[in-house]
């Protein structure tokens, strides 16, 4: 009994430790963004990486979304004979959960291990310790423009996804089921306002900087050797992934909140 309580208050006190050395570590990342602008030789081809070479994967699982949505969902409004509504559903989900969510887990496993494992790879070969030798700050100098360019371009590639989505949700739904067309988009518009439209934005917001400072923290923390770079890569889309989920979650009740508190 009393080596069970001792192994809880220890595994309490080490994850104490580590989300005030996240704290830390984050508060210096977005300090470094006012304290000196990154350097456009940095950044640019940080936002290649993230922006332009995600928009394939962004694009073809947006589609896939709108598209699986738009076949479950007719099925269950068919048996009522509540088709028309289907676009109001469709869009929506895209919109202001589905969209940004599979976007951010999306990125998460594609650009946020990427940057995992090169940290990583930089930590183990002391790369890291060498800037600091010459006086840079690493965090400053690896971490800040990486938060930047995953907090601008998430929303971004986000917008894509739900567009994208929104089209494949379209298509289903009115070239192959023939769901009324006027219908299919005068349901959507009664139904989402630009209210749901900024909830999504503002989530994917979050989401990319969390991408950005998870991923990177935890390259910073891999151990030494090619099976200490792999934990952390695998580490950081774990994290990631748990922080998206647990976000948008607590993201969704708020908001819910905020909107009855307001209009209702």
């Amino acid at each position: 009994m009393v080596t069970v309580l001792g192994s809880t208050i220890e595994n309490l006190i080490s994850l104490i430790r580590g989300a005030g050395r996240f704290s830390r570590f984050s508060g210096s990342a977005v300090a470094g963004a006012f304290v000196e602008r990154p350097k456009r030789r940095v950044i640019l081809p940080l936002m290649m990486q993230i922006g332009l070479q995600s928009v394939p994967v962004i694009l073809a699982t947006g589609a896939f979304v709108g598209m699986v949505l738009a076949v479950q969902i007719y099925g269950q409004l068919h048996r009522m004979g509540a088709e028309s509504l289907s676009g109001a559903i469709i869009n929506y989900s895209i919109v202001a959960e589905l969209g940004p969510v599979l976007a951010a887990v999306i990125l998460a496993g594609r650009i946020g291990g990427a940057m995992a494992a090169e940290l990583g790879t930089m930590k183990v070969t002391e790369q890291i310790d060498a800037l600091r030798t010459l006086g840079a700050d690493p965090v400053n100098y690896l971490v800040t423009p990486r938060f930047l360019a995953c907090l601008v371009l998430v929303p971004m590639l986000t917008l894509y996804s739900d567009a994208i989505g929104i089209i494949g949700g379209y298509i289903m739904s009115v070239k192959y089921f023939h769901v009324s067309e006027f219908f299919y988009w005068h349901q959507t518009k009664m139904f989402i306002e630009n209210w749901d439209l900024m909830v999504g934005m503002v989530k994917s917001i979050y989401f990319g900087g969390a991408i950005g400072l998870i991923c990177c923290y935890k390259g910073f923390q891999a151990k030494q050797g090619a099976e200490g770079v792999g934990r952390a890569t695998t580490n950081a889309f774990v994290a990631s992934f748990v922080a998206i989920l647990v976000g948008n979650f607590f993201m969704s009740l708020f908001f819910r909140s905020l909107y009855t508190f307001l209009y209702e």
